[in-house]
């Protein structure tokens, strides 16, 4: 991960910058979902504050080799007028490292108690028991709303930028370009 490509959401007067960003992050996903196996990270370098949101930068993390391959592909096809790109530069020497992670969260006991009901033939009263209402989570995290291409459903996806650390972790990114254990630069 020596390279990296900011994409800046432009402001627009029709849609809002989340939903912008939420475009063009389902848009990536599908990108690195069609590669065999995605060696590319993201970060939100605009994350923090008291906000929910993301912010207006999403940087690609990876090899100089794999950031050119994607940015080749027609993957922004829609999104180029709402977007500017910069070109592939080196990561500083003073960087530092974080993961950037995936957070499930638990929040809808009803739909836990359903999907129980579904999957073991329980009754209502069964999962209700086995399923409290006191045990939905809930979250402070930034997140994006995004479609499920199998399910139709729109889910959020909850992001989480770990802590800072000074040096790099090896580890696997997914089709989300996020990594349970590997990390990214942060700058």
């Amino acid at each position: 991960m020596d390279h990296y490509v900011d994409i800046q959401v432009r402001p627009d007067p029709e849609f809002v910058a989340n939903h912008l960003m939420s475009a063009l992050y389902a848009k990536l996903h599908r990108a690195l979902a069609a590669q065999a196996s995605p060696a590319i990270g993201v970060s939100f370098p605009g994350v923090g504050g008291q906000a929910l949101h993301l912010g207006t930068c999403l940087r690609l993390h990876g090899a100089a080799a794999a950031l050119s391959g994607l940015l080749a592909s027609d993957w922004l096809t829609g999104m180029r007028d709402h977007v500017t790109l910069s070109l592939p530069g080196r990561v500083p020497d003073t960087a530092q490292h974080r993961t950037v992670r995936r957070v499930q969260v638990k929040s809808s006991p009803e739909r836990l108690r359903r999907r129980l009901m579904r999957r073991h033939n329980l009754s209502e009263q069964e999962a209700r028991l086995r399923i409290p209402d006191d045990i939905a989570c809930f979250t402070q995290l930034p997140f994006l709303q995004l479609r499920s291409t199998s399910t139709g459903q729109n889910f959020r996806l909850f992001i989480e930028h770990g802590p800072t650390q000074p040096n790099a972790v090896e580890g696997a990114f997914n089709a989300y370009g996020l990594s349970l254990e590997g990390t990214i630069p942060w700058f």
